[in-house]
Parts: C-alpha cells; structure tokens; sequence
C-alpha cells in the first residue's frame, strides 16, 4: 500500500479549474503536516473533549435537540413534490417515464436538501431554493443513469431497482439523462424569482459544476486511472478525482442555494469550502461503505469498484486511514460554518454528520 499524508480539504493544493494534479498549471498553498495521534472509532459531529471541541458547547447542545429527521422528511417532501410537478408525466411519453423513473426513485435527497439549507442559512426562504435545488438534483440523476450505463460502470442495481437501461433500454437511458440535464438549466432559468443577476450567477456556477473542468473531468480521471497500481498514484490524484466527480455536485448545490438566499460573497465562499469538505467526505464514507457493507444494506451493487480495480481511499489508504480522514474533514467542515447564527446552522452542522455517519 501506498505511503500517503492525510490533507486538509481547506488547506489542499489549489489548481486553476480543469487542471490535473502534476501538470504545469498546478499551484500549491504551504500546508502544515497533518499528524493524527488519536484513534478515532467512530465519525462524530459533537466531540466530547472540550479541548479539541470546535463548536462551543451551547451550539453543540443546540444541535443534540435539533429533530434532523423530521426537517429531512420534510424538505425531501418538498422537493419531490416540485420535481413531481416539474416533470410531469407528457407526451413524448416515453422519455418522461425514463424520465420519472428515476429521478422519482427515491434517494437521500441530499444535495437539494443543503441547497435549501444554506438558502435559509442567508437569510432566503424554502421557496426561493426549490427551483435550483431541482436543477441540482435532476443533473445528479442524469449523472447515476449515465454511470450505471455498461459503458461507464456497467450497473444493474440502483437506490434498490434495477438501473434505467435496464428498464428502459441504453438508448433510452441515454436520452432520459440527456434531457435531465438540458431541462435542469431550463427550470433553473425560468423558475427562479429572484435579481436576474443571481439568476444567471446560478446558471454558470452550475454549468461550470457539470462540466468539462469539473463533474465530467472527475470521471475522466477516475475512468482512466483504472487498474492502476495503487503503489504509483498518490492521494492528490484520488483527491482530484473525487472533488469533481462527487463533491462538485454538493458544493454546487451549496452554493447555488446561497446565491439565490442573497448571501454575501463572504458567506458563499464559506458555505463553498464547507460543501467541498463534506463533498469529499461524502466519497471517502462511499469507499468504506463499498468495502464493508452488503448490496442489501446499501441499496446498489457492493464491491463494485473493488471488481472493476478502481481507485479508493480504502485501496489507497488502508480502512483505519481512511476514517480518520473522514473524521479531519468533519472538523474542517464545522471550522467553516463558525459565525453564522448558531440556530439557522444547525441543519447544515446535522447534515453533515448524517454524511459522516450513514450506512448507505
């Protein structure tokens, strides 16, 4: 196994956008070593030693009493009703079921849920958030259709059913992401009831998210670094991977909901690095769950990336590794939300432990 050093999401290399790790346009922030003494056995938002405490207590006590499941059910209700509404079951028939099948097939709802959360978090209201958390939501299905594909990572297993193509066939599937994808940035433009200027904010960051130099640049990487040996990548390779591949979609949805709440540009800077924290450790869990839970448990394929050789923080790290990274990315996550109002974060602070801790 590979020699690596744990980073810190906040304090990692900063490339210009598109760029991969060794190549000429990579620049590189003075970074302090990372020493972890401590063995951590379980991933946590609220820790019990007030010395290494992030949050101050009375914040932390706020969010023992914060009912995190019932403002999940009720945000994921909400926008299952909007992307009901929003792709309405009309002629061409077909593609709308491809459509519906799986955007409407449940999920987390995670990344429209910070969405609306970080809109709150500045000040915005639900309503306001709903069309961008849609847009965000719909382009993440068209990415889990596209990567199911047998072309990509050959899938037949998804949130607990069987894959698009599957159901609907290959070519079908394709043209259900690629119509996901155009019908985001089309309910984004015409929904949103907010300035034009934010609006059209919105519509770049997001397309700038789904990309060439961010979601599709992940997946370049990653499908080209298969069957690599693990001995010759380091843990910058895997980091690029996984910040464009996973966490590029959560950041986006973060940030999306702050533009359109009306947060400074301080504030959504904030919420941006902490969505890249909590993007990245979204993937790091991904790669412990791949490798230690069943298919049953995680409603997908298990051992998958394991089979097709792919690189992962478990392959790379080892799994002790691994967790204790997920756990310094926790605390860079909580360092970055410190000086909102301690009340309107508890939602965001809730949502990222469920990350950290969720078994699937």
């Amino acid at each position: 196994m590979a020699s690596v050093k744990l980073s810190s999401c906040v304090h990692h290399s900063v490339r210009k956008p598109g760029s991969v790790p060794g190549s000429s346009n990579t620049c590189f922030l003075k970074t302090p070593p990372v020493h972890l003494r401590q063995k951590f056995t379980a991933l946590s938002v609220v820790r019990e030693e007030s010395n290494t405490s992030i949050l101050h207590q009375e914040e932390a006590q706020s969010r023992l009493s914060f009912d995190f499941m019932s403002y999940m059910i009720g945000k994921a209700t909400s926008v299952n009703q909007a992307l009901d509404s929003a792709v309405s079951l009309r002629e061409p028939v077909k593609i709308h079921e491809a459509m519906r099948y799986s955007l409407l097939a449940g999920g987390k709802r995670v990344r429209p849920v910070l969405c609306i959360a970080a809109c709150e978090l500045v000040g915005g209201e639900e309503s306001v958030a709903l069309p961008a958390a849609c847009a965000v939501e719909m382009i993440h299905t068209m990415s889990l259709i596209h990567d199911d594909l047998p072309c990509m990572d050959n899938d037949d297993l998804r949130r607990g059913k069987p894959t698009n193509h599957k159901v609907f066939g290959e070519d079908v599937a394709v043209l259900a992401g690629d119509a996901l994808l155009s019908f985001a940035f089309e309910h984004l433009a015409s929904t949103t009831g907010v300035a034009p200027a934010r609006v059209v904010r919105a519509i770049g960051e997001l397309a700038k998210a789904v990309g060439s130099e961010g979601l599709v640049a992940g997946q370049i990487v990653d499908i080209s670094s298969e069957g690599m040996d693990s001995n010759d990548v380091g843990l910058e390779l895997l980091e690029f991977i996984h910040v464009h591949k996973t966490a590029v979609l959560l950041e986006a949805a973060t940030v999306l909901g702050a533009i359109v709440g009306g947060g400074s540009d301080e504030e959504i800077e904030k919420l941006r690095k902490f969505a890249r924290c909590i993007g990245l450790m979204f993937q790091v869990v991904d790669d412990i769950l791949d490798v230690t839970k069943s298919s049953e448990e995680l409603g997908k394929t298990a051992g998958k990336d394991l089979v097709a050789d792919k690189l992962t923080y478990p392959k790379l790290m080892g799994l002790e590794k691994s967790k204790e990274f997920a756990e310094r990315l926790m605390r860079d996550a909580q360092e970055q939300l410190q000086g909102f109002d301690s009340k309107k974060v508890e939602p965001l602070l809730a949502l990222a432990n469920y990350i950290a801790t969720r078994q699937n």
